[in-house]
């Protein structure tokens, strides 16, 4: 059984720090790129970061570029989401995904391109 399994949310003040891992199980995903989404209340679920198969390129959305990094650990087959100085609007359910096509091409930020995805771990930043 395929499972991607998020940790590492929690309760944060403003300018603070947290570090998400996607542990991944029942399959390997070195071979396919991996992104984090979130979802805020009453919002659509959004982008936020992906990283490569290969891990050589990394994509982010504006609101979070110079404050969140993506990275990930093949032997481990965990992926990371490096959240600093968070603002109140970081605040929702953060996912992470996997890419539906292996070996692909660039990276993309469509919640249709995924097929796998985790439970999410909430995030919450007070002001």
């Amino acid at each position: 059984q395929v499972q991607l399994v998020e940790s590492g949310g929690g309760l944060v003040q403003a300018g603070g720090s947290l570090r998400l891992s996607c542990a991944a199980s029942g399959r390997t995903f070195s071979t396919y790129a991996m992104a984090w989404f979130r979802q805020a209340p009453g919002k659509e679920r959004e982008f936020v970061a992906v990283i490569s198969w290969s891990g050589t390129t990394t994509y982010y959305q504006d609101s979070v570029k110079g404050r969140f990094t993506i990275s990930r650990d093949k032997a481990i087959n965990t992926v990371y989401l490096q959240m600093n100085n968070l603002e109140p609007e970081d605040t929702a359910v953060y996912f992470c995904a996997a890419d539906e096509t292996p070996l692909r091409i660039g990276v993309v930020t469509n919640t249709r391109d995924y097929n796998y995805w985790g439970q999410g771990t909430q995030v919450t930043v007070s002001s």
